[in-house]
C-alpha cells in the first residue's frame, strides 16, 4: 500500500492542502540536491587535501558528515511524502478498496504518532540538552544543537505528509462506502 498512489485530494481547501504539499515536496527536493552538492564538494575537496596537498581537511570532514545525517533525514522525509518507505503490502492488496483505505489511515496515524513523540520531541529534547551543555563541533567549533535541528524540521514534515495522507484515507473510505451502496 505504501508504493500505491492514493486519490488525489479534491475541494478547495484539498486543492490547498495538495499546493502546499507540492511547494514542501519540491522544497525538500531542491534542498537535499544542494545539500547533497555541498557533500561530494566536501569529500572531494578532503580527497584532494589529503592525497594531493598531503594536508587533510579536518573542517570538510566534520562538515561531510553533517551534512550526510541531513541529507539521510531529509530523505526519510521525501520518502514518507512520496510513501515510497519500505512496506509489505501482500496484506493490503487482498483487502477492499474501503480496508486499503482504512489500512492508509491506520498505518499514517502510526507515522504520525512516531514522528511526533521520537523524532520532533527527542530531537528537541536533544536540541535543549546539547544547546544547554554548549557542546560544539570539535572543528568547525559550531553549537551541536544546530546540527540537530534537523531531526524535529524532518519530523514536523513527516507528520504533514501522515496527515495528508490521513485526509485521503479518509475520503477514499467515504468514496468506497458510498460505491458499496
Amino acid at each position: 500500500l505504501a508504493g500505491q498512489p492514493l486519490a488525489p485530494f479534491t475541494g478547495n481547501s484539498k486543492m490547498i492542502l495538495n499546493r502546499i504539499k507540492l511547494a514542501v515536496d519540491r522544497t525538500i527536493a531542491a534542498f537535499s540536491v544542494a545539500v547533497m552538492i555541498a557533500l561530494v564538494v566536501c569529500v572531494v575537496w578532503q580527497v584532494f587535501s589529503r592525497y594531493v596537498l598531503n594536508q587533510p581537511s579536518t573542517l570538510t570532514d566534520e562538515l561531510a558528515r553533517f551534512l550526510m545525517i541531513w541529507v539521510g533525514l531529509l530523505g526519510a522525509a521525501y520518502t514518507v511524502g512520496a510513501q515510497r518507505h519500505l512496506a509489505i503490502d501482500l496484506l493490503a492488496m487482498t483487502l477492499p478498496p474501503r480496508r486499503q483505505a482504512l489500512l492508509s489511515v491506520i498505518i499514517n496515524l502510526l507515522i504520525f504518532i512516531f514522528a511526533g513523540s521520537v523524532i520532533v520531541t527527542g530531537g528537541v529534547k536533544l536540541i535543549e540538552k546539547t544547546l544547554s551543555t554548549s557542546q560544539v563541533s570539535a572543528a568547525m567549533q559550531i553549537p551541536m544543537g544546530y546540527v540537530y535541528l534537523i531531526l524535529p524540521l524532518t519530523g514536523i514534515i513527516m507528520m504533514f505528509y501522515a496527515l495528508c495522507f490521513i485526509s485521503t484515507g479518509l475520503k477514499n473510505m467515504k468514496h468506497s462506502a458510498a460505491g458499496e451502496n
